[in-house]
């Protein structure tokens, strides 16, 4: 059976979050609002948050920086997965990839499906492990967010997840 054993005890994660957008500002970033509210509200820290224009540069920079503090668990990214020639997030951050987690492209986009139709089939969301660390890319809408985090990110990233969750691979990530 899958789902929260809550006999088992929470472990908070520490997750940077980043939005990558040419229009948002703090004042109506309103997708990273969400993920950092949903994250704190599941008793995960925010360690850091940012907003960059879509710039490969700016965006692989601020990232490698995140990896390389010991204070970051996790990255998430919104915005810049779609289709246009501004939309660099995925070519930013995958070259960063050890390993991608392609099954939750998969699972993203089933979720999505049910709120978007084939729109879905627009997003590039993805997610991957760059030495040791889990960094997840969602659109830019506050929809796809609230999906990615309430359907997906939230239970892998909860230690009483069963059968298995991504916070019981972290002390491993490393091995040789």
């Amino acid at each position: 059976m899958h789902g929260i054993n809550d006999k088992l005890a929470f472990v908070p994660v520490r997750i940077a979050v980043l939005t990558v957008s040419d229009t948002r500002t703090a004042d109506n970033d309103t997708s990273g609002d969400a993920i950092a509210e949903r994250l704190t509200q599941a008793g995960h820290v925010l360690a850091d948050r940012a907003l960059l224009r879509d710039d490969v540069v700016a965006i692989r920079e601020r990232v490698e920086a995140w990896i390389d503090n010991k204070e970051i668990d996790v990255v998430i990214s919104t915005g810049g997965t779609g289709l246009t020639g501004r939309d660099v997030t995925p070519e930013a951050l995958r070259p960063m990839f050890d390993k991608e987690i392609e099954g939750f492209s998969v699972i993203f986009h089933q979720v999505s499906f049910q709120n978007v139709g084939l729109s879905t089939l627009q997003s590039r969301a993805c997610a991957g492990l760059a030495c040791g660390k889990f960094i997840f890319m969602l659109p830019g809408s506050t929809g796809a967010v609230k999906d990615g985090w309430d359907h997906i990110i939230q239970y892998q990233l909860d230690s009483r997840y069963r059968p298995c969750n991504l916070v019981e691979l972290m002390p491993r990530l490393l091995e040789k």
